[in-house]
């Protein structure tokens, strides 16, 4: 833990290119929030404040973040590894979960449900780093990398048990990322991907009733009866007739009308480009290559290789949630809860997502020596 002048020293080297983008995307998600919930019309903000409670409540997680070196984090990788498992098997305990959209991920606080899985991203990721770290340049072979798979593993098992296999995937994101990092020999890299592509038939019969119907929907886009089918045509069409500048900010038929499910999480990137248009849309994915760009640099310049891979890790967890939410809104990718960061409405997941920021700007603020 440092002082305060010494804070206000390290804070000169943030990177703030990095937190205008961030908050430039929240400003327009939370102007997207109050189409996609009709508070315009009905006057009830509710949600929208909710929202801006939690981004205020993340910045006050990242301010209190910042006192705290990532190495000193770092060297209680161990405890973070149970915690991360404890807060994967607690939603699994019978009276303690509580079950949305088919998977048992939620814990009931009341008037709030919390994903626990979101804080889990965090700590997981502060712990797998400690252990690639010590693999630099020792992933060549299968026995190398037998060890870091086998940490690993449990995470991906208590997700599946619940079942959440978009969030699963999102983990297996993390995990790629920071091993590619760590220099994965390239041609474990392509059996890897050949024994994920051989292994799909074989997933698919472990999948939950409601996966197999987004997988068979997916390959069956355009039979309306497949369950998750209509969320997605609805979708097609919002996006579809938004055209390049959109039918303007409250006046989306889809939107403003019912026809298009979850539009304020799931979904709310077909809001975007119907009223908004392509123009809308491109301005968002514009925002979010800065948003990423800005990682990879910060990830070059870390002092030390566990800075590198905390940053990469975040990197590879909001890299793949963006093209996947923005994949399935366009028929591309499967349906799954994967939210659109600091776009989709959700306390746990925006709070999170600010905390996995503070993360990257605690290793941009120390990528250089002070003496103090």
């Amino acid at each position: 833990m440092i002082g305060y002048k010494s804070t206000i020293k390290l804070i000169k080297q943030l990177d703030w290119k990095l937190i205008l983008t961030v908050l430039a995307i929240f400003v327009f998600g939370l102007v997207i929030l109050v189409s996609a919930t009709h508070a315009q019309d009905t006057g009830n903000y509710k949600q929208v404040f909710v929202q801006g409670m939690a981004f205020a409540l993340g910045i006050g997680m990242i301010s209190i973040m910042l006192f705290f070196d990532y190495n000193f984090l770092g060297k209680y990788y161990k405890s973070l590894y149970i915690i991360s498992l404890v807060l994967l098997f607690i939603v699994l305990i019978p009276g303690i979960g509580a079950e949305r959209g088919g998977a048992r991920s939620w814990i009931n606080l009341g008037p709030l449900d919390f994903q626990t899985s979101e804080l889990a991203k965090l700590t997981f990721i502060l712990s797998y780093a400690k252990i690639v770290e010590s693999r630099k340049g020792k992933l060549n072979t299968i026995k190398d990398i037998i060890p870091v798979v086998v940490y690993a593993l449990p995470f991906i098992g208590l997700l599946f048990a619940q079942p959440d296999l978009g969030t699963a995937i999102v983990f297996s994101c993390i995990i790629a990322g920071m091993l590619f990092t760590a220099g994965l020999d390239i041609k474990l890299i392509k059996r890897g991907i050949i024994i994920a592509l051989v292994s799909l038939p074989i997933m698919y019969l472990f999948m939950a009733p409601h996966q197999k119907d987004r997988i068979e929907a997916f390959l069956n886009p355009e039979d309306p009866t497949l369950k998750g089918n209509y969320q997605v045509m609805q979708s097609m069409i919002a996006i579809g007739s938004g055209g390049p500048t959109g039918k303007g900010l409250y006046n989306g038929s889809q939107s403003q009308e019912g026809f298009l499910p979850v539009q304020e999480s799931d979904f709310v990137f077909a809001v975007i480009g119907e009223e908004l248009g392509a123009v809308g849309m491109a301005a968002v994915i514009a925002l979010y290559a800065i948003f990423l760009t800005r990682m990879i640099y910060i990830a070059r310049e870390a002092k030390d290789f566990y800075g590198t891979l905390i940053v990469i890790g975040v990197m590879s967890m909001f890299g793949y949630q963006i093209i996947q939410n923005i994949g399935m809104t366009v028929a591309l990718i499967p349906v799954t809860g994967v939210t659109l960061p600091f776009i989709s409405y959700g306390g746990s997941s925006l709070l999170t997502s600010l905390a996995n920021l503070g993360l990257v700007l605690n290793v941009c603020m120390r990528r250089k020596k002070i003496n103090f």
